[in-house]
């Protein structure tokens, strides 16, 4: 299985680890980066280090009860930081954005994934997506990030995350977007309680039928505070452990905040997988 963007092939022999920079002051773990400084390339430069293979770059938390980011801050965010890692880093650039002028921004700039919460469901976006050579995300959300956690509800979050799913997945394809530019992420933490995040990850093998490189972001999510009741500065070891979990249900994309822990802990599993 691989990944096609901008004449660049991503191929998951292994599990790939996507490093996350936040370039958000809202973000509870990871941010601080609030403009173009001094501390965001040796952050890049360590990701990189540490063995990231993608570095997804957000100007907008949509964490549970985060604010709305206006188009020009996330701009103004998300850019010089897009430029400055574009030229001194030959790794594939993500951009974390839902807005469809960022997506037109930041592929302006050369970015090779576009990671939408919306799945490309605002107007434009699709063809935006289309119109370009980039890869693209495409993440379940049940509601918006300011309410999502008050009161998710599902008859079957595992088949309703996968109908969804397969609706965008059909809407690339319907919009021309082929199968090797496209990535699923079934939205942990995004609409849905500690249940719903158990049942999806448990069951997160089903995804597999889309026959798309599924990507899962569950670093020092809340779901692990629900969970052990754990502050976000202590969740390494459960976020390794749903990472672990998550690459033995078909996940070949981890979206980490801690990087070198994150790619031994998939990569040791993945060795044993391949051993049995």
């Amino acid at each position: 299985m691989l990944i096609k963007c901008n004449n660049r092939t991503l191929n998951f022999v292994a599990p790939q680890i996507m490093g996350i920079l936040n370039i958000t002051p809202e973000s509870r773990y990871g941010g601080g980066f609030t403009r173009l400084c001094d501390a965001v390339l040796p952050r890049v430069e360590q990701m990189v280090h540490e063995g990231a293979a993608i570095i997804d770059v957000g100007g907008e938390s949509t964490r549970p009860g985060a604010t709305p980011v206006a188009l020009q801050e996330e701009l103004d965010r998300v850019i010089p930081i897009l430029e400055i890692v574009k030229q001194n880093f030959p790794i594939l650039l993500s951009i974390d954005t839902r807005k469809p002028e960022v997506m037109r921004a930041a592929l302006k700039i050369g970015v090779d994934i576009i990671n939408d919460v919306n799945a490309l469901q605002a107007e434009d976006a699709l063809a935006i997506a289309a119109n370009s050579e980039a890869a693209v995300c495409l993440m379940h959300m049940q509601g918006e990030p300011q309410t999502m956690q008050k009161a998710p509800q599902y008859e079957n979050v595992v088949t309703e995350v996968k109908t969804f799913l397969t609706a965008r997945v059909q809407a690339c394809f319907a919009a021309g977007i082929p199968k090797e530019r496209l990535l699923i992420d079934p939205g942990f933490g995004f609409g849905k309680s500690l249940a719903h995040n158990s049942q999806l990850l448990n069951h997160l093998d089903e995804l597999k039928t889309l026959e798309v490189p599924i990507l899962v972001g569950l670093s020092r999510k809340i779901m692990i505070e629900a969970a052990l009741n754990l502050p976000v500065e202590q969740r390494l070891y459960a976020s390794l452990a749903l990472a672990v979990l998550a690459i033995t249900k078909g996940a070949v994309i981890i979206r980490t905040h801690d990087v070198k822990p994150t790619l031994e802990a998939v990569r040791m599993a993945h060795r044993v997988l391949a051993e049995a």
